[in-house]
């Protein structure tokens, strides 16, 4: 997916605590999809994914998969 404006602010998991976790930083773009960037690395580049593909991600995450 090409890059698309971001329309809010990053924001980090509140599960994420501390200077030292891992994260990631997501943000709302105008296709209603997510950009994403690692939140110890914000300058290293930012992954776009588009709304059907962010629901499904969602959709996984809410069934198991990774668990």
């Amino acid at each position: 997916m090409k890059n698309q404006p971001i329309v809010t602010r990053f924001r980090k998991s509140s599960a994420s605590q501390g200077d030292q976790q891992e994260c990631v930083e997501v943000a709302h773009t105008a296709d209603g999809g997510r950009a994403v960037r690692d939140s110890k690395d914000r300058d290293g580049g930012t992954q776009f994914h588009g709304p059907e593909a962010w629901g499904s991600f969602l959709d996984a995450v809410k069934a198991g998969f990774g668990s």
